[in-house]
């Protein structure tokens, strides 16, 4: 493990409703591209919570879809927000790199961020994640 990274699910978790919370306050001021960059993190954060809840051994990886294939193989039912990690995998890109004109707009992003409430539930057992998300 790399300086700064944690084993600990918990740790994760704390971080991933942090960037969850910055989506919404994001699309509150407009700014769609910086609320889907954090609402591909916190889905990034919450999935590598959930991996090291059930053993996995941290990587340094930003796919959200390779993830997801991870966290499927301890749950099937996961399976069903492929379609969901697929769209904001290149969320992370748009902040990062000037090749990319034109990211989502606000309606996309809050639509992904509702289906990703979902996502985290499932993640977190069906139990809220805190207060507000």
């Amino acid at each position: 493990m790399g300086r700064g990274d944690s084993p600990y699910p918990k740790d994760w978790f704390r971080l991933a409703v942090k960037d969850f919370q910055r989506v919404t306050k994001r699309l509150a001021e407009r700014d769609a591209d910086d609320a889907a960059f954090h609402l591909q993190q916190a889905i990034e954060k919450f999935l590598k919570g959930y991996l090291l809840s059930r053993g996995w051994r941290l990587k340094r990886i930003h796919d959200v879809e390779a993830l997801l294939s991870e966290a499927a193989g301890y749950d099937e039912r996961l399976e069903r927000f492929r379609t969901l990690c697929q769209r904001v995998a290149g969320y992370y890109l748009i902040e990062r790199y000037p090749t990319f004109e034109e990211g989502p707009s606000c309606a996309e992003v809050r639509s992904a961020y509702e289906q990703a409430r979902a996502f985290v539930r499932s993640l977190r057992g069906g139990g809220t994640i805190s207060r507000g998300t």
